[in-house]
C-alpha cells in the first residue's frame, strides 16, 4: 500500500507562511482525492483542506490564509500555509478525505514568537 510522507514543516513567526508536501512513497497518491488534517495537542484530528479535481474546500479556521494544490503528476499534494497564528500549531498529515490509507508520520508546525 502507499505510504504518505509529509515535510515541510518548521518553526516559524505569527503572520509568516510555510509549505508543506505530501508524496506517496511505495505508491502513488494521484488515483485519490487528498486532503489535510490536523492535530493539535490534546485535541482530535481535523480536516482541514480538501482537493478533488479541480474542486477545493477548506475548514473555516484556515479558509482564506491555506491553500491546497496538486503537482502535474498528481503524487505530490502541498499545502501553502500563509498569516500564520499561533493556533495553527499542530502536527499536519495528509491523507484521503475518507482517511482510506495508513497515516504517515505527520509534519510538525510550529507558529510562535
Amino acid at each position: 500500500q502507499v505510504r504518505l510522507v509529509e515535510s515541510g514543516g518548521g518553526l516559524v513567526q505569527p503572520g509568516g507562511s510555510l509549505r508543506l508536501s505530501c508524496a506517496g512513497s511505495g505508491g502513488s497518491v494521484s488515483v485519490y482525492n487528498m486532503a489535510w488534517y490536523r492535530q493539535a495537542p490534546g485535541k482530535q484530528r481535523e480536516l482541514i483542506a480538501t482537493i478533488m479535481g479541480r474542486y477545493t474546500d477548506y475548514a473555516d479556521p484556515v479558509k482564506g490564509r491555506f491553500t491546497i494544490s496538486r503537482d502535474n503528476t498528481g503524487n505530490t499534494v502541498y499545502l501553502q500555509m500563509n498569516s500564520l497564528k499561533p493556533e495553527d500549531t499542530a502536527v499536519y498529515y495528509c491523507n484521503t478525505p475518507t482517511r482510506l490509507l495508513s497515516w504517515g508520520q505527520g509534519s510538525q508546525v510550529t507558529v510562535s514568537s
